[in-house]
């Protein structure tokens, strides 16, 4: 038979720590399962969003900007992207907070090892940790699968190695993040430098790239040091902490609902945004909706993503896996043609009709078209040809 929950929920990541919080602050009842395969104590991923409002974890909040520094074609460029504040919350008070509020929750009940399994059938859905059989009326997971390789979708992955570092001197501007920085050397995947200052001194430093595959573990190690020595001018510096990360970018459809009642939330349920890896205000969105339709429906109901931003997503794909034109051209153009806040808002997928034709119109045209009718001819012209 197996112990039996109201709701089972497999990891305990960002997308299912947030779904047990919005169920508690829904006023969802039931009692909850929380399965992960080991403590997470370590600061072992970093999550960067920008709002304006403030959001249910603001106290997390561990830094916060008002400007962007933008590196491209034209330079250097300070954005103010006020109403919008840039946000970073750290792995590590993530946990540690969420550790503290489910210890208050008599509700949760929180489970360490490996999920082996996950099915439904004519008892309901069930989860296999460690040998043993769980039930609940609903399973949500956010254990990732790669969707199979498939010629009609593109897959590129977003990856990087980020170093905090403390420079010998101040160097860094504490009053603004750098989203973009073009000044690396350009060897072929799109690859620029990310910088989120803690202090004049101290800043986690990233070397990002977008491509199909990963590199030797030594190459993010020497971008790094070319970034923070050849273009920052940061000859003396201590690492004091490391992170690598890797965030699929595809348009391949991920299953939502598997099964009549088994949900897959974050980016195992499609909250990665595919052109750019942003995900955790997508994951706040999707479990808020989750646990208030359970709340008023009594099941999960799943919001639709938007076709025609997911289309523009394909566009962007397909542009850089074939390499039409470069990353650093296609982002100077966008950041130079439009005020930020229209650039956040479209990457928010919060633009209407009006808005996009704007970012379309300030974009290289010929070179998205023909993106444009390569991602359709991709999407269905292999499905019926190929």
């Amino acid at each position: 038979m197996g112990e039996r929950y109201d709701f089972i929920v497999a990891g305990a990541g960002a997308a299912g720590l947030s779904l047990v919080y919005h169920l508690a602050q829904a006023g969802v009842e039931g009692r909850v399962l929380l399965l992960e395969r080991a403590p997470k104590t370590e600061n072992d991923r970093t999550w960067c969003f920008w709002e304006v409002e403030a959001g249910p974890f603001e106290p997390l909040v561990f830094r916060r900007w008002e400007h962007l520094w933008f590196f491209g074609e034209d330079q250097g460029q300070r954005l103010s992207i006020a109403p919008y504040t840039y946000k970073m919350i750290r792995g590590r008070d993530f946990y540690a907070h969420m550790e503290r509020w489910m210890s208050t929750q008599p509700q949760l009940t929180l489970r360490y090892g490996e999920v082996t399994r996950i099915g439904e059938d004519e008892e309901g859905p069930w989860v296999e940790q460690g040998g043993r059989v769980y039930r609940g009326q609903w399973v949500f997971s956010s254990l990732y699968q790669p969707p199979p390789p498939s010629p009609r979708y593109h897959r590129l992955l977003q990856h990087f190695k980020g170093w905090v570092v403390r420079a010998s001197r101040p160097v860094f501007d504490p009053q603004a993040a750098t989203l973009m920085d073009f000044r690396l050397p350009q060897r072929g995947p799109v690859c620029f430098g990310y910088v989120l200052p803690f202090d004049a001194q101290t800043a986690l430093v990233e070397y990002t790239l977008f491509s199909q595959r990963l590199l030797p573990p030594e190459a993010y190690d020497q971008g790094l040091k070319e970034y923070l020595e050849g273009v920052l001018g940061v000859e003396r510096y201590e690492v004091l902490e490391r992170e690598f990360g890797v965030i699929p970018m595809t348009d391949a459809p991920l299953p939502q609902q598997p099964s009549p009642r088994v949900v897959h939330i974050g980016t195992a349920g499609g909250c990665t945004k595919a052109s750019t890896g942003y995900t955790f205000q997508r994951i706040q969105a999707q479990a808020r909706r989750i646990a208030q339709t359970l709340q008023e429906r009594g099941r999960p109901v799943l919001e639709p993503g938007s076709i025609r931003h997911a289309l523009m997503d394909s566009v962007l794909l397909h542009l850089l896996e074939r390499g039409y034109s470069s990353g650093e051209r296609v982002f100077s153009r966008l950041f130079r043609k439009n005020p930020p806040q229209r650039v956040l808002r479209f990457l928010d997928e919060a633009t209407g009709w009006l808005e996009d034709l704007q970012v379309m119109a300030s974009v290289d045209v010929p070179v998205f078209a023909r993106a444009a009718l390569g991602a359709l001819w991709r999407r269905w012209g292999v499905g019926l040809w190929g």
